[in-house]
């Protein structure tokens, strides 16, 4: 498929392994590289780079593939499947996550007061301001173009006693980053962006009973909540400036692959392409949200009945992609090391995905011990001389970890220039 290159320019602290570095601030020859152009392999050749250079430019790369429709016309009928010619766009994070990270707890602050201001002015009669809603997300895609991982964290902040508005915060901020790890141009992430944000809408039009009800829902009380697809799609095709994708997304999130789901029992090829990415955020942070009648599952549980689901409920391909995207070890989330300590997991390597940078919190007898980090992915090793490995993943709140207040207190969730690591022996 034709290839467009497409050059940044980068500061050399935001380098990052597999980067492709095409060109620096100076004559290659005035450096000690010795092939003009390079993909980055080790931590010692960003190393090399920092003691040379003060920024580089690496290569993206613009992929021209066949996909399905990126979104369907409510209004139309398709028959059979259809392929068009779309670019795949493979992104590179522009700055540090700990860069990002001050500018991301603005946006997300933003984000929720919006999400919370659309569903309680809906649930009371308010207009919707569309043009506002298209600002906030352009804001969190802004955010997660610089960096993803900042804004991801925040998503593992759940708060059970406002789960609905923030449930559609959470369902914008991973879809857009999943369009962004899928490719899509920046013109489709704010639109799947907008897609998250609103996907939930209608069930402004179900009774505070039902919604908020502790207990399992009867079937006659499910068939109403049930219909929050078609109430979303009503509510979003009588707003002003409303796109029309968006209310595809907002009517067709719960519909299957194998026309088992609702509200109108659509197959595979006629569900719209970013209702089914919607539908992957919104079951992922559903799983892992503490809700009025369910606890918070781990990361790991929502990803393992996403994988069971792939072809039935969920796109199979667009499951693997997103299994892909949210990591083994999603960046906020807690785990039990093998040793007992408990710590948040605060960025993922990209040499092995289940060794990541992890902030022990706790000590292996659950009680607070001074912070540390430490990289698996370098060998760090405990008291005893015994290499660090994960032992389980855990849901969000254990032993009383609010990651909220961590953050609240200044956790640095990169650069780690204030807390100290423990490296192993061999590298000490």
């Amino acid at each position: 498929m034709p290839k467009q290159l497409i050059e940044t320019q980068l500061p050399v602290a935001s380098l990052q392994i597999g980067m492709h570095v095409i060109r620096l601030d100076r004559p290659w020859l005035e450096t000690d590289f010795l092939l003009q152009g390079f993909i980055i392999q080790s931590q010692d050749d960003i190393r090399r780079l920092q003691m040379q250079c003060e920024y580089v430019f690496v290569e993206g790369v613009v992929e021209e593939q066949l996909l399905q429709p990126q979104h369907a016309d409510m209004t139309t009928k398709q028959t059979k499947p259809q392929k068009v010619l779309t670019q795949r766009v493979r992104y590179i994070n522009k700055v540090s996550m700990e860069q990002e990270f001050r500018a991301a707890k603005g946006v997300f602050r933003e984000a929720r007061q919006l999400s919370r201001e659309l569903m309680n002015g809906l649930r009371f009669g308010a207009l919707l301001n569309m043009n506002h809603a298209k600002e906030v997300v352009d804001d969190c895609v802004q955010s997660i173009l610089r960096n993803e991982f900042a804004l991801m964290v925040l998503t593992q902040i759940k708060n059970s006693h406002d789960y609905t508005a923030e449930h559609s915060m959470n369902v914008c901020i991973l879809s857009a980053t999943f369009a962004k790890h899928l490719g899509l141009s920046e013109s489709e992430i704010q639109k799947v962006g907008l897609c998250g944000l609103l996907h939930d809408v209608g069930k402004t039009r179900i009774p505070l009973e039902i919604l908020d009800k502790e207990g399992a829902l009867t079937p006659e009380e499910f068939e109403i909540m049930r219909q929050h697809t078609s109430f979303g799609r009503d509510l979003l095709m009588s707003t002003p400036g409303c796109e029309h994708y968006a209310v595809d997304a907002a009517h067709s999130h719960h519909e299957r692959i194998t026309g088992s789901g609702y509200p109108r029992g659509l197959v595979d090829h006629q569900i719209p392409y970013y209702a089914k990415i919607v539908a992957l955020a919104d079951t992922y942070d559903a799983i892992t949200s503490t809700r009025c009648y369910a606890k918070g599952r781990p990361s790991k549980d929502a990803l393992d009945i996403i994988y069971k689901c792939r072809g039935e409920q969920f796109d199979a391909e667009l499951a693997l992609e997103f299994i892909q995207c949210i990591g083994i070890y999603p960046p906020g989330c807690i785990v039990e090391m093998n040793n007992g300590e408990v710590g948040i997991v605060i960025s993922n390597n990209t040499e092995g995905k289940l060794r990541p940078k992890v902030i022990l919190v706790l000590d292996s007898d659950k009680r607070p011990a001074p912070e540390h980090v430490v990289d698996l992915n370098l060998g760090h090793t405990d008291s005893q001389g015994q290499a660090y490995s994960v032992k389980r993943e855990l849901p969000s709140g254990s032993f009383g970890i609010n990651l909220q207040e961590y953050l609240d207190r200044g956790l640095r969730l990169a650069g780690f220039g204030d807390v100290e690591s423990k490296p192993s022996k061999k590298q000490s």
